[in-house]
């Protein structure tokens, strides 16, 4: 099926329509997907061929109805307390659950995942903070911190790195802004991309138990490379947040396969980070050939992904278009993100071989 025929789910979503959804699970295969954020090197085969050998036995077994099991598999690999974790089926569902629950009103700095404006009770409860393009989307902690007290807010949301932006907040200064912002109610971090930032990570999970209205919100998709088993987490020391939001979290909502390969986690945390480290190092090197592009601006970043903007007057759109009909890639159209133009492409790194292909493709494109 030629994909163009299915653009109309192109305007059905603020995210990206899935290959599958556009031309099917067969042709799905004959195209690399840019769009999608998913560590290309994990799970190891070793660890697939175990699910697949497990696959009759764990899909007529109910899960456990009691997550404390994972979560001590999950708390061996990121080293917390396991106490203080709340496993979701993938963050999205933590997200609609903290925003139904948790927020009266929120600072958000634009462009973000649309998850966090798509999910509020009311997107009037949303104060938005614009990030500047000719500053490269990034977000100044202080700047943006007065900002909220000037609005009267008393819950902010940082996505750090950013997405779709890809901006890095180093350690020191989220250190920083935690301490100057004790006095809010509520810090959402969502740390979905953290572990591409650098190594060691720069996570605040290390010291998440010294601050009392920090909550950490983590997808385990796209550093995992698993969002078909949908698994992400949230993490505080905050009691009062952890028991409201277990009372609301459905029993049964992590299935059978995301349990099962939450177990394999510690027996393969040395292949998870030599499978970090390998993409870590593939990101830089699309960056570096990006750069060679006279029509592109490739952001700096600290994710698995690179934001690009276009700039010989092309559309994010049909460039998006001629790369898949054309060359079977796919990237994700910006265009519907708030506070953004028509200009701008997110790629996600799939690994050096194909990454030249996309860079190939891109020049063949934009050149002629």
């Amino acid at each position: 099926m030629d994909p163009t025929l299915k653009r109309h789910l192109f305007y059905a979503t603020s995210h990206s329509p899935s290959l599958v959804e556009l031309v099917g699970f067969d042709r799905a295969k004959e195209i690399v997907d840019f769009c999608f954020i998913a560590n290309p090197y994990y799970p190891t085969p070793a660890m697939v061929e175990e699910l697949r050998a497990m696959l009759p036995t764990l899909i007529k077994s109910y899960p456990s109805s009691q997550p404390e099991q994972s979560q001590r598999h999950l708390a061996e690999v990121i080293h917390v307390n396991p106490d203080n974790l709340i496993i979701g089926n993938g963050a999205s569902e933590l997200i609609t659950i903290i925003q139904e629950h948790l927020i009266q009103s929120i600072a958000v700095p634009v462009p973000t995942f649309s998850e966090y404006l798509d999910k509020l009770r009311d997107r009037r409860s949303a104060e938005l903070y614009y990030l500047r393009r000719d500053k490269a989307y990034a977000l100044n902690p202080i700047a943006y911190l007065a900002w909220i007290r000037k609005k009267g807010l008393h819950a902010a949301l940082i996505i750090n790195p950013g997405n779709p932006s890809g901006q890095l907040l180093p350690l020191e200064q989220m250190r920083e802004f935690l301490e100057r912002a004790k006095d809010l109610d509520l810090i959402i971090v969502d740390e979905s991309f953290i572990d591409f930032a650098g190594d060691p990570v720069p996570s605040l999970l290390s010291c998440a138990d010294r601050h009392s209205n920090l909550l950490l919100i983590r997808s385990m998709s796209k550093h995992c490379g698993v969002p078909g088993l949908r698994l992400g987490y949230c993490y505080t020391d905050n009691l009062y947040l952890l028991n409201r939001l277990r009372r609301v979290i459905p029993t049964w909502n992590v299935n059978t396969l995301a349990e099962y390969f939450l177990s394999q986690l510690p027996l393969t945390d040395k292949a998870y980070h030599d499978a970090r480290l390998r993409l870590i190092d593939d990101v830089r090197a699309l960056k570096r050939e990006l750069d060679t592009i006279p029509a592109l601006t490739a952001y700096p970043t600290g994710a698995n992904f690179i934001l690009v903007r276009i700039g010989n007057g092309m559309t994010a759109g049909e460039l998006q278009h001629e790369l898949l009909h054309a060359h079977r890639m796919y990237v994700r159209d910006c265009s519907n993100k708030i506070g953004m133009d028509g200009y701008h492409i997110r790629i996600a790194s799939q690994g050096r071989e194909k990454d030249a292909l996309l860079v190939d493709a891109l020049q063949a494109i934009l050149t002629r």
